[in-house]
């Protein structure tokens, strides 16, 4: 409340970290947007990155790739002052899971992370303030690996029947409530503290 009455404010902002083929302008970014603006994260950092070496589902035998993306990453936010807000999140969907937990760590940034469909490499780091969401149906993990991985690091995360990589099934409506569910807990955890 001082910082209000003084004209400062909590400057916060969240960076996309997309996936391969679920970009930015998909339903997961573009809902998390409203959700992330009504909490107060109206700064948002948008990457996008490119891969043409094949199936990045094998990517286990494939580290080129993750180099790959990482590096463009990497080169998209090297300009980003950081340590000017007082609340960073990280938003990331598939590999981009992977990548922003890298870069995290290894650029030592304080941040809450939303991991949406993470994959068992995601958890090679740690995550102090994380919450994730998975389908039973995402034919890029082993789910309940992925699970006890992300119950090892204390992460929450929820679980969606018979949804996918992308937490859709085959039931439009059901998808509907997937999304709604998805957001909700979103917006819980963004406005706890």
């Amino acid at each position: 409340m001082e910082q209000l009455l003084n004209g400062e404010q909590n400057m916060k902002a969240a960076v996309f970290f997309p996936g391969i083929g679920y970009h930015c302008d998909k339903p997961l970014f573009i809902l998390f947007t409203k959700a992330g603006a009504g909490s107060g994260y109206e700064e948002t950092i948008a990457l996008s990155y490119t891969y043409d070496g094949g199936n990045i589902g094998e990517m286990k035998k494939n580290a080129a790739a993750f180099e790959s993306l990482y590096e463009q990453a990497e080169k998209s936010l090297s300009a980003i002052d950081f340590d000017k807000y007082d609340e960073i999140l990280f938003v990331a969907k598939s590999v981009g899971t992977i990548i922003a937990s890298a870069y995290a760590e290894k650029h030592s940034i304080r941040c809450r992370q939303i991991l949406y469909t993470p994959l068992k490499y995601t958890y090679n780091f740690v995550h102090r303030d994380a919450i994730a969401f998975i389908g039973t149906s995402d034919p890029w993990s082993i789910v309940p690996e992925v699970q006890a991985l992300s119950q090892k690091q204390q992460v929450p995360m929820y679980t969606y029947k018979n949804a996918n990589h992308s937490l859709e099934t085959t039931d439009t409506l059901e998808n509907l409530k997937i999304l709604q569910d998805v957001m909700g807990k979103t917006k819980g955890f963004l406005e706890r503290k």
